[in-house]
């Protein structure tokens, strides 16, 4: 990614909320060299291991954006506002749906409010391709039909639609990204995980691994610097306020396929199982990532094959 991105937000006071989890402590990270940077988190899913190279750089408040008062004081100091916080199940939304409402939609309302009487010179919200539901067509476009299949992707996407309008209501210079599946040190290894993540933890273990369906669905999967990359362009280019973009690759690759190249680069040689798909999952994912190109200069540049052996790396 060119520097001068990096230079158009150097020394300003910037926001990560959800910013000691894994995406959230990329971007931690990437900052704090050069801005005034802090986090809020309640440590829900993330982990303050994860800020361990930027600790003595940023501020850390522990604490929830459902907390209105806390977030209109940090808010109201802030000039960058990148929101990351949420609840990011699929498979736990649809047993517990209600905690999606409260955290991803409500807590999302709060932030947006504080917004309108603070001085923000943007607010990037990560929202998910988990919004599409199946794909009607390949490569899906930011004009894709919206059919969300999960309690999790109606949250994501309802705080998407709440991001935009105030956009247009109250010309909060807002940009909200649509991540695919993106990986990388530091992800979950819960059964609720990336399923490279899954893989690659299991490996590490020599535990078998379950793949749910056949092993042919597709996911566009990317590295979690690409993704960073995105949303350091997202706040530095003018281009982007009010819009929405894809953040991925441009590539499906299969659940099957994935195993092999992990296989590949872990020498892991162990047992596999296939099971019954589980409801609530996208059967085919491949993104069209040309208008992020075309708008901000979107370029993926990490391999699926160099990813995996750095996330492989850093498990070791």
């Amino acid at each position: 990614m060119p520097d001068n991105n990096m230079e158009a937000l150097k020394g300003k006071k910037i926001l990560v909320t959800g910013g000691a989890g894994f995406i959230g402590s990329h971007i931690v990270d990437r900052l704090a060299p050069d801005n005034d940077v802090t986090v809020l988190d309640n440590l829900s899913g993330g982990s303050l291991e994860h800020l361990a190279q930027s600790r003595n750089r940023i501020e850390f408040i522990k604490g929830d954006i459902l907390d209105k008062e806390l977030v209109r004081k940090l808010v109201s100091k802030a000039e960058y506002i990148f929101h990351l916080a949420a609840l990011v199940s699929v498979i736990h939304s649809l047993k517990n749906p209600e905690p999606y409402t409260k955290v991803n939609i409500e807590g999302t309302i709060n932030l947006l409010e504080a917004c309108r009487t603070a001085n923000i010179k943007r607010f990037i919200y990560s929202s998910s391709a988990a919004i599409f539901g199946d794909s009607q067509y390949l490569p899906v476009d930011e004009n894709h039909p919206l059919n969300p299949k999960s309690p999790y992707a109606v949250s994501k996407l309802a705080a998407e639609k709440y991001t935009l309008a105030y956009f247009h209501a109250y010309g909060l210079p807002a940009v909200a990204l649509r991540y695919f599946n993106i990986y990388g040190p530091r992800q979950a290894t819960s059964e609720y995980a990336n399923v490279l993540s899954i893989f690659l933890n299991k490996f590490k273990a020599q535990q078998p691994v379950t793949i749910y369906g056949d092993g042919e669905q597709t996911r566009d999967l990317i590295f979690v610097q690409d993704a960073v990359a995105a949303n350091i362009l997202a706040a530095s280019n003018q281009k982007a306020v009010g819009e929405v973009f894809n953040i991925a690759t441009g590539k499906g690759t299969s659940v099957n396929t994935l195993l092999k190249i992990i296989r590949e680069v872990t020498g892991w040689e162990g047992q596999v199982s296939y099971a019954a798909a589980r409801p609530g999952e996208i059967l085919h994912s491949r993104a069209s990532i040309k208008k992020a190109a075309k708008a901000i200069g979107f370029k993926p540049e990490v391999t699926l094959e160099h990813g995996v052996n750095l996330t492989w790396d850093s498990l070791k």
